[in-house]
């Protein structure tokens, strides 16, 4: 194996294949609370450090450890994974018909130490009217994303226009994960 994956995401598991990577997975337990006055691009990065530490601590350590965070901020605020049925339409009415961010981080831990990178992209979603929104709703595939959509799904057809790397706002940056792994394994 090449890589140890500290994420249970299938996402984040299809992506990191993409690249040819042979890998495990383990689940590291981090605290997800945000620490008071946190910028967003600070508690992003704070988790993908965390997991791949965590992670780290859970393998030989011969391998490099890979964690990764993703989140979505509207006008400076995290948007998490909605609650409840109500919430995902909240959240997605806020989203209608304006820009917003994902913001993924992945860190790599190795035997030298933690690196990571933030990959920051532009999302614009068109402008959904309530059925659209109650109809996306019931599919059920906002409930466990952040923001309440998924790009790689359902939720794309509700995307205008993205400016920044598409594999960071499903979950892992290619490019920026390669160039993190690539001098540890």
């Amino acid at each position: 194996m090449d890589c140890i994956l500290a994420s249970t995401s299938p996402r984040r598991r299809e992506l990191l294949a993409h690249l040819g990577y042979r890998f495990d997975a383990v689940a590291p337990q981090v605290d997800e609370t945000p620490l008071a006055a946190e910028l967003a691009a600070d508690y992003v990065c704070r988790l993908a450090i965390a997991k791949a530490e965590a992670g780290h601590g859970l393998t030989d350590g011969k391998r490099p450890v890979l964690g990764s965070d993703t989140i979505v901020v509207l006008d400076g605020q995290i948007l998490g994974k909605p609650k409840d049925a109500e919430d995902a339409k909240a959240t997605l009415a806020r989203l209608s018909g304006r820009s917003h961010q994902v913001m993924t981080a992945i860190a790599c831990a190795h035997d030298k130490g933690t690196s990571h990178k933030l990959v920051v992209t532009d999302v614009t979603f068109c402008d959904m009217s309530p059925a659209q929104i109650q109809q996306y709703v019931a599919s059920q595939e906002p409930m466990d994303k952040a923001g309440s959509y998924g790009i790689q799904g359902l939720g794309g057809a509700f995307i205008r226009r993205i400016d920044g790397s598409y594999s960071a706002v499903v979950g892992l940056p290619l490019v920026e994960t390669r160039e993190l792994l690539e001098p540890h394994i």
